[in-house]
């Protein structure tokens, strides 16, 4: 795979903690111009004091990913400040915990105008820049759960298949056209962030990820490997790995599986407050910083597996087995033909 070596101008959105945060440090630390958008002004403040610190250079964009026009004015403020943008990555989410039909109508709604249509406002706010100079990347956080849904989180997993399903049509678009602009998914396990604490939740106990966990500098040296190699996609982790193949390979048995663990799979064991304040319609105050609860189960190493190889391995064996397949058939009908036209064969066979 060719590693792209010159990146010098990326946008992050939902940089002010978490996933995001990290994202935006990393790519702070190897030298690259890096614009922070979020709704949290104290969040993004200190996303870019981290990188100014690190030598790096960041500009600070309120805005909200729900809001159209706010990406398309965010994106030419990038163009304007910090020159052309090579990387757009798409990241900023929010969530509910319940049941489905706990959860209002204006819930789902504001989870996929930030979680799915977040992402495609800041796709096509960074292709009008992009697609006149026929160059640059685009990457999505996805999640395993765009391939295996999760009971509890149902707007949140819906989200996520559908940007999976939205890049799928745009990178045929983009090929259609010969574009070299590239379209990558990072799809992620449980990591550890402060979403878990401050993410609207209708159960008593405190959400909580399904082990194993992953710190978010962990994803955040994956983005960046995607970043230099743009494959399609990367699945994060050995759980996301397991989550989408078990999905593929038997979804009656996962249902079964996840419908059995319950609430107690997404929750831990100490009590919610029930007034608490929540990200979902407007950013929390403060600065949450990228780090969740978890740092004690979490694990600071997360291996960027490409299915890419997967499917090659799936391919070469399937052309095998047709090959030796058709290479039998061959040789049957090779055999029936030698006894139809063998005279003493037939003479014989007829005795």
């Amino acid at each position: 795979m060719t590693k792209r070596e010159f990146i010098e101008t990326v946008v992050v959105t939902g940089a002010s903690a978490g996933v995001g945060r990290s994202v935006a440090v990393a790519f702070g630390r190897r030298g690259c111009k890096v614009a922070l958008i979020a709704r949290g002004r104290e969040g993004l403040d200190s996303t870019r004091r981290e990188i100014v610190r690190l030598g790096g250079e960041a500009l600070v964009i309120e805005a909200d990913v729900a809001d159209a026009q706010a990406m398309v004015a965010a994106a030419a403020r990038v163009e304007a400040e910090l020159g052309p943008i090579d990387l757009w990555i798409n990241n900023a989410m929010v969530t509910v915990y319940g049941a489905s039909v706990d959860l209002s109508p204006e819930e789902f709604l504001q989870v996929t105008r930030v979680s799915y249509l977040g992402q495609v406002h800041g796709t096509l706010a960074a292709l009008r820049h992009m697609r006149p100079r026929d160059r640059g990347a685009i990457i999505s956080i996805g999640s395993a759960l765009a391939y295996r849904s999760i009971p509890f989180q149902a707007p949140y997993c819906a989200a996520k298949a559908a940007t999976r399903g939205f890049i799928d049509s745009l990178r045929s678009e983009l090929e259609a056209e010969n574009s070299a602009i590239t379209l990558t998914m990072v799809h992620l396990p449980a990591v550890n962030t402060p979403q878990f604490d401050w993410a609207r939740n209708k159960f008593q106990h405190k959400p909580a990820p399904v082990a194993p966990i992953y710190q978010p500098e962990a994803i955040a040296a994956a983005v960046v490997r995607a970043a230099e190699h743009a494959p399609r996609e990367y699945w994060v982790g050995s759980s996301a790995v397991k989550a989408i193949l078990g999905q593929m390979l038997m979804p009656s048995v996962v249902d079964r599986i996840l419908a059995k663990a319950g609430v107690g799979n997404e929750t831990g064991d100490e009590p919610d407050d029930p007034n608490r304040a929540d990200n979902l319609f407007a950013a929390g105050p403060g600065d949450p910083g990228a780090h969740g609860r978890f740092d004690r189960r979490s694990s600071a190493a997360a291996f960027p597996f490409n299915p890419t190889l997967l499917r090659a391995g799936v391919a070469l064996g399937a052309a095998a087995a047709g090959l030796a397949l058709l290479a039998a058939v061959v040789r049957s009908e090779r055999r029936g033909s030698a006894l139809r036209s063998s005279p003493r064969l037939i003479t014989s066979s007829a005795r």
